[in-house]
């Protein structure tokens, strides 16, 4: 098959040229030379240097050509796969289904292979009979094989089809080289950068670039699942049903720690995007925090019939902190478990009792497993990048996000508009939910117009810069305290009526947080209650009066 060896000839890779091997050794001499500037050399001196280092370089490289032994190393590929899927293709085109929901013409290594596959794909996706006489046409210019045209090599393609039972094993091959060839790629766009790196270019960034080139390749690996067959989707739901129906408090997700927002929600459901919003001073990252604690307090794993560690209650807990530092969130924390007020412990004001508490609580919460990264500024790349690391190491169960608007998006997105940057954000985040199979909580910020209102209370059209959050997002909730607004319209003392109504209103919205749920894809909307204690920054369950115990003591 003299033609199939010329097709597969095309793809050796020679190697670099004798001038650009030559030119490095060169360099490298000079570089050595250079150690002893010391020493004086005339020019005409260093002149016969550089030509003898050359030409005794261009003899080695010599010799080096002349030794049969030594091979040249070529792309991975397999030319006879490509070969056979293609007349496997061309005699009978049903065959192609069975491949085109993962392989492209970029995935073949042989040229003239990808613009016949491109072709026939083509005719077969508009309806038409793709053979080798409606190809035809479509090559007649092409330069010839050898001694034969490129109609009579597809020709001979279809006449050597054996079989179309191996046609997707055959593309699997297909595919399956061409990620390595990629992979080869991508090793040696790192090892150039890595040598030649810009100024402004550290390690770090170098890092999740090419882990995000490794993930976006492996994603690219899914051949994806395709239709699902209902009872295939059945037993899911019935796994999830299960699941709540085994889990303490009878919930499908995880445990938020606060039994009114639990039954409202369901738990945190996995691949979901929650979106907590809200005014300045309204609690928003009190909230997220307290969830976090709690989620990461209840962590409990068992191991399953494979051997492996799973989560039966709670989460691992990654927390983006873009607004604060680490040292403040922990602060918090730790506040709201010893409760003690974190401004006392800012300022230095706490007593000895509370301090020996304050360490006892945090010897306590050494082993909670909760994640920080407060790095500023960051781009969602670089967070998915980090998310997937934690994800990969540690497990996580649970993401948080504080807050997205200080997230940046890519730099095309981000010269557009910041509409089209906060878009790029929440869908980033969305599908980030959907890869991890992770609840995310992004917390986000209102528009001012919010104020402006005689009822303060959110809607789902404050959704500040974009409406791809209210979009995108699963779950949508408001944090909103009355207390903060009431408090500030606090009349003259000398207005002894209206004071004593303003004092009145105040006794009945004082520590009491309301979490608004504008929109909800799994269950209804609606608004929960909570009690907010402003000292320790901590929401919990209201205590209702129908809840109080009765009986006589």
């Amino acid at each position: 098959m003299e033609v199939y060896e010329n097709i597969a000839n095309r793809g050796i890779v020679v190697g670099q040229s004798v001038n650009q091997l030559v030119d490095p050794l060169c360099k490298a001499c000079m570089k050595s030379a250079g150690r002893h500037a010391m020493i004086p050399v005339r020019a005409e001196s260093a002149k016969s240097l550089v030509m003898t280092q050359k030409t005794a370089a261009s003899r080695h490289l010599q010799s080096i050509a002349k030794d049969p032994d030594i091979p040249f190393r070529q792309a991975p590929h397999n030319v006879e796969a490509e070969q056979a899927l293609l007349g496997a293709i061309l005699i009978n085109n049903e065959s192609f289904d069975r491949i085109s929901s993962f392989l492209s013409p970029t995935h073949f290594f042989e040229p003239l292979h990808s613009q016949i596959f491109e072709t026939t794909a083509k005719l077969i996706q508009s309806g038409k009979h793709a053979t080798p006489i409606t190809i035809k046409s479509f090559f007649d210019n092409e330069a010839p094989i050898g001694t034969m045209t490129v109609p009579q090599y597809i020709g001979r393609l279809a006449a050597n089809a054996t079989s179309i039972i191996n046609v997707e094993d055959y593309g699997r091959t297909i595919y399956d080289l061409a990620v390595r060839r990629e992979l080869i790629l991508l090793g040696e766009d790192m090892v150039n950068v890595a040598y030649d790196s810009p100024v402004d270019l550290p390690p770090e960034s170098q890092i999740e670039d090419a882990e995000q080139r490794l993930y976006g390749l492996a994603e690219q690996g899914k051949y994806g699942s395709g239709f699902m067959a209902f009872s295939s989707a059945l037993t899911d739901a019935l796994d999830m049903a299960s699941r709540a129906y085994e889990r303490q408090g009878g919930l499908s997700g995880i445990s938020t720690g606060m039994r009114d927002l639990d039954k409202s929600l369901g738990g945190l459901q996995s691949s979901d995007l929650i979106v907590l919003a809200g005014r300045p001073s309204m609690g928003k990252t009190a909230l997220a925090t307290n969830i976090a604690f709690n989620v990461a307090k209840a962590y409990r794993t068992q191991t399953n019939a494979s051997g492996e560690d799973e989560a039966v209650d709670g989460a691992v807990v990654g927390f983006f902190s873009l607004e604060m530092s680490s040292e403040q969130l922990a602060t918090r924390i730790v506040a709201e478990q010893g409760e003690i007020s974190s401004e006392k412990i800012r300022r230095g004001l706490i007593s000895e009792d509370e301090f020996h508490r304050l360490v006892k609580v945090t010897q306590e919460l050494q082993a909670l497993p909760l994640f920080i990264d407060h790095t500023g500024g960051i781009s969602i790349a670089q967070l998915a990048a980090r998310a997937r690391k934690l994800k990969r190491q540690r497990g996580l169960g649970l993401l948080i996000v504080d807050y997205l608007q200080l997230l940046a998006g890519s730099g095309k997105r981000s010269s557009d508009s910041r509409v089209n940057e906060i878009t790029e954000i929440t869908t980033g985040l969305k599908a980030l939910a959907k890869e991890l199979q992770v609840p995310v909580i992004a917390l986000s910020q209102l528009s001012r117009q919010v104020g402006q209102r005689e009822d303060k209370r959110p809607q789902l059209s404050d959704l500040r810069e974009s409406g791809s959050i209210e979009q995108d997002a699963d779950v949508v909730m408001f944090v909103f305290r009355e207390e903060y607004y009431v408090q500030r319209s606090e009349p003259s003392v000398t207005k002894v009526e209206d004071h004593q109504r303003w004092q009145d209103m105040m006794d009945q919205v004082a520590g009491i947080g309301e979490v608004i749920i504008g929109k909800q894809r799994h269950g209804p909307t609606g608004t929960v209650r909570l009690q907010f204690t402003a000292e320790h920054t901590r929401f919990s369950d209201l205590v209702d009066d129908y809840r109080l115990p009765t009986g006589n003591y």
